[in-house]
């Protein structure tokens, strides 16, 4: 069994470490947030001190930060991962992020000396929690193989996507859909209960029918049809819409990069904006239904 050190263990880096301590892993850990700490604890996590101490002698380092900026400055500060991680580890950032910032990693980390893949992930707090993420990982083939042996236990499926950064592209395309799948979901919901249907019966019918989708076997809009659906707790988050924003916006940059139009994205963006701008950003992301069904009043976006 190997040591890993972990920095990041809020909603999905806790369950994640989880499964790696049932696996057998020593898994030290280390996060800003004294509660993320403690609860990773309770789950066989060792809390560490400092980022230094978390990845001090492990065989893999593990990263799951919210932004780019954290990222970075997880890796490149003085007291980060490059300056602190012994010669030979194995480093992997699970981190939904931008691309150029996941370049600058890449070459920062062999500048240093480190084998280094982006490994972001698909499937949520339910797949953290059950060990059934899907890895999109890029990088050197090597290390992309050796990367598989420390996520097998948090997997599904482990899918190489190719070279630096394409674990990231292939991320922020399969969000861009989900997004756009969500906000279609949520429009048929209200436009179904509007027009008589039983909320049930026509979930059923969607859910093996065109309509179906991750989004609405998963995230439905609507209270009391899918067990994990945030509707059933008044929208508390499994995924905010300021996430999801942010997301939607890793898509439109990487867009205009490459000369894309997105006009469905940006429609989205837009409705996730709708949200913040109302003070809701912290709700769940599928809260966007409120846009449609009038019980949010959040101000219109502009023409």
């Amino acid at each position: 069994m190997a040591t890993i050190g972990w920095i990041g263990l809020g909603n999905m880096g806790g369950p994640m470490t989880a499964n790696l301590v049932k696996a057998g892993h020593t898994v030290r850990g280390f996060d800003l947030s004294p509660a993320a700490l403690a609860n990773a604890a309770a789950s066989g996590v060792v809390p560490a001190t400092s980022i230094a101490d978390a990845v001090a002698g492990a065989d893999a380092v593990f990263t799951m930060l919210p932004k780019g900026e954290h990222a970075l400055a997880v890796y490149l500060n003085d007291d980060g991962v490059l300056a602190s991680a012994g010669p030979g580890t194995l480093l992997l950032d699970s981190s939904t992020i931008d691309i150029e910032s996941a370049q600058r990693l890449h070459d920062a980390a062999a500048e240093a000396g480190f084998r280094f893949v982006d490994a972001p992930v698909s499937g949520g707090i339910s797949g953290a929690e059950a060990g059934t993420l899907t890895f999109m990982i890029g990088g050197d083939a090597e290390a992309v193989a050796d990367a598989r042996g420390f996520i097998e236990p948090m997997a599904a499926n482990i899918i190489p996507t190719g070279g630096a950064t394409t674990g990231q592209a292939a991320k922020i395309c399969n969000n861009l859909m989900l997004f756009i799948n969500l906000a279609a979901t949520a429009e048929g919901a209200v436009l179904a209960d509007r027009l008589g249907l039983d909320k049930q019966v026509f979930w059923d019918i969607a859910s093996v029918s065109s309509g179906d989708s991750w989004a609405l076997r998963t995230w439905y809009p609507v209270a009391g049809v899918v067990p994990g659906s945030a509707a059933n707790r008044d929208f508390a988050p499994t995924f905010t819409a300021e996430l999801a924003s942010k997301d939607i916006n890793l898509a439109i940059s990487a867009a205009k990069a490459t000369d894309t139009p997105l006009e469905m994205g940006e429609h989205v963006q837009r409705l996730m904006q709708r949200l913040i701008d109302a003070g809701e950003g912290g709700l769940d992301c599928s809260a966007i239904v409120r846009l449609v069904d009038g019980t949010l009043a959040a101000p219109a976006a502009p023409a």
